[in-house]
C-alpha cells in the first residue's frame, strides 16, 4: 500500500494537515525508521495539500509503497461484537449496562430477545474478558434476598471474589445478594466512622459494608444476616481480609439476635431498602443516645423516610446529617439513604 515518507522533524505537522485532509488511512498504524516517518495514506496527496504543507517541507517527501501494520480497533461496547449477527432493529432494545461481580457479568435481556441470548452472552464475555455471563430471570425476593439466574455464557461458576478498594469480598452469586453498584455508599458510610465505635450491620449480606469499615477502622462491628450462605461467606470474608477492627458474623432473624446480644450501638446500618422501616423499633432500641442511624428505603421523595424514622424514634430526638438518591429502582423510585443522629 502507498505511504508518504517524511522527516521525522517535519512529521508531526504533515499529519496533523493530512488528518485535516481525510488523507490518512487510518485502518493502519504510523511506522518509523531511522530519520524518517511513514503516514499510510489513502491516495497520493493532491497539488493544493501538496501547498498547503508548504513547498521548502515538500521537497523532502516521497511517496513510496510499504508495508504497515494494521491499527487494531478494540469495540467500544459489548453491542459492538454484536454487529452484523442481530437485527439493527433489535440493538436498542439490548441493555447496555451490566454487573460485574469478581469474574461473573450479570446482564438484563428482555423476553423478546431470548432466541439472542446465547450471542448476547458471548459478546459480553468477549468484551469484559470475565469468566462467565449470566442472565437476570427475576428481581431479588424472599428475605433471604436473592434472584434467579441463567447461565448464558463462560464456565457456569457463580462463586467469585469481587475486589473493591482494597477490600475482597467472596460470594455465590446465585445464593447471596450483593450489589457492586453500593461501592461508592459503602465508602462514604466508612469515611464518617471513627476508631471506638461500636457497630450493628443489621442486613450485613457478605458483609460488604462491614469488611469495608473494620479494613479502615479500629471497630467491633456485629454483623447479622438470616441467609445462611450469605452467613457463611460473612466468615469467609474475615478471614480473607486483613482487618484493623473486628467483624463478629450472626445468624438468624436481626430482631431475636438483637434481643439477645443487648448491644448499645454508636452506629447502625440497616441496608434492607424494601423492608428495613419494618425494623426501626429494634435500631432505635439499640442505638446510643447521639448514635448514627443509615437507613435505607424504596422511595420516591425524601420526606417518606424521614417521618418513618422521626415517629419511630419519638419521643427520642432525631436530626437529619444526610439524605441522597443512592441508585434508581424503578421510575420515580429511588433506593434512598437517610443518615440521622438519635438523641
Amino acid at each position: 500500500m502507498i505511504g508518504l515518507k517524511v522527516p521525522k522533524k517535519n512529521a508531526d505537522n504533515i499529519r496533523r494537515t493530512l488528518l485535516k485532509e481525510s488523507v490518512v488511512d487510518l485502518d493502519w498504524k504510523i511506522k518509523r525508521s531511522g530519520e524518517f516517518v511513514f503516514i499510510p495514506i489513502v491516495e497520493i496527496p493532491k497539488s493544493q495539500l501538496m501547498d498547503l504543507i508548504g513547498e521548502e517541507v515538500c521537497c523532502n517527501l516521497e511517496v513510496v509503497e510499504t508495508e504497515f501494520e494494521s491499527q487494531r480497533r478494540d469495540p467500544k461496547s459489548f453491542t459492538d461484537y454484536l454487529k452484523g449477527k442481530i437485527d439493527p432493529e433489535k440493538m436498542d432494545e439490548i441493555k447496555k449496562s451490566f454487573d460485574i461481580i469478581g469474574e461473573v457479568v450479570i446482564l438484563e435481556i428482555p423476553e423478546d430477545l431470548e432466541d439472542e441470548k446465547y450471542l448476547i452472552g458471548d459478546a459480553a464475555l468477549k468484551f469484559t474478558g470475565r469468566n462467565a455471563v449470566f442472565r437476570k430471570k427475576s428481581e431479588i425476593k424472599g428475605i433471604i434476598r436473592t434472584r434467579e439466574l441463567e447461565h448464558i455464557a463462560g464456565d457456569g461458576s457463580s462463586e467469585t471474589v469481587h475486589t473493591e478498594f482494597g477490600c475482597k469480598f467472596m460470594l455465590d452469586m446465585r445464593k447471596v445478594y450483593f450489589s457492586p453498584r453500593l461501592a461508592t455508599e459503602r465508602r462514604r458510610i466508612g469515611d464518617q466512622v471513627e476508631d471506638g465505635e461500636t457497630i450493628i450491620d443489621m442486613f450485613a449480606g457478605v458483609a460488604p459494608f462491614s469488611i469495608a469499615i473494620a479494613k479502615r477502622r479500629n471497630v467491633t462491628i456485629y454483623a447479622i444476616d438470616i441467609n445462611e450462605e450469605a452467613y457463611y461467606y460473612m466468615m469467609r470474608n474475615t478471614e480473607i481480609n486483613k482487618l484493623k477492627g473486628e467483624v463478629k458474623p450472626f445468624l438468624g432473624d436481626v430482631e431475636k439476635v438483637l434481643g439477645y446480644l443487648n448491644v448499645e450501638a454508636d452506629r447502625i446500618i440497616m441496608n434492607l431498602p424494601g423492608t428495613a422501616w419494618q425494623f426501626l423499633p429494634q435500631a432505635v432500641k439499640a442505638l446510643k443516645s447521639g448514635g448514627t442511624l443509615h437507613y435505607y428505603e424504596f422511595a420516591s421523595d425524601y420526606e417518606t423516610p424521614i417521618e418513618r424514622i422521626v415517629e419511630t424514634a419519638y419521643p427520642r430526638k432525631v436530626e437529619i446529617l444526610g439524605k441522597r438518591k443512592v441508585k434508581s429502582k424503578s421510575p420515580g423510585v429511588w433506593h434512598m439513604g437517610i443518615d440521622a443522629r438519635i438523641f
